[in-house]
């Protein structure tokens, strides 16, 4: 096996085939579930980003938000959320959708700025998602992880007046000045929008 599929597996493997894909999904980065966590999304849960790593703000009122930013981690969900969490870092994103079973990580509040796009004004007016994978390995880009995501994408379009659109729905390597290719050219954009209108 690749790095790749060895920490696939590590993390399969760490977090136990019997718990639930939400218990799994806080195993992963070793948190207790916390109902009253300040999450935007039903169903996420709280995985906060060092505040060095992030901006607080009070959008949409002091920022519009325009647009979902899409990207893909090119790491494991949990060293993802390690990554948010180190503050030397300088990145965050505000949610992270997990490969295996769809859970959903949410880092940072959608009032505030997450740092994922590379592009300040993008960060200001985007929520941005991580999905876990690697863009040259369609294989992470499972049912679960696109149902999961385009019902978070639906949802917020709906809370901020986004259209359902390819113009406001995103890649990260859309981008203007973007250096990242992702999501990458196995990422379905056709099915993926369809599901957010569906949803």
């Amino acid at each position: 096996m690749d790095r790749r599929e060895v920490l696939r597996a590590a993390a399969v493997a760490s977090t136990g085939a019997a718990l639930s894909p939400l218990a799994r999904a806080h195993a992963a980065v070793g948190r207790s579930p916390s109902p009253s966590a300040p999450t935007d999304h039903p169903g996420a849960f709280w995985a906060p980003a060092a505040p060095a790593n992030r901006t607080a703000s009070e959008r949409p009122s002091a920022y519009p938000i325009t647009h979902v930013v899409v990207h893909v981690t090119q790491e494991t969900f949990a060293d993802t959320l390690a990554i948010f969490q180190n503050p030397a870092r300088r990145v965050s994103a505000h949610y992270v959708v997990r490969s295996s079973d769809g859970s959903l990580a949410q880092c940072v509040r959608e009032r505030d700025i997450a740092w994922h796009a590379g592009h300040w004004g993008y960060n200001t007016r985007s929520v941005g998602i991580e999905h876990e994978g690697w863009v040259d390995e369609p294989s992470f880009f499972t049912p679960a992880l696109y149902e999961r995501s385009a019902a978070l994408t639906a949802a917020i379009c709906e809370r901020y007046g986004i259209p359902k659109d390819r113009t406001h729905i995103i890649g990260h390597h859309e981008v203007p000045g973007a250096t990242h290719s992702d999501p990458g050219p196995h990422w379905d954009w056709t099915g993926y929008v369809r599901l957010v209108n569906l949803s």
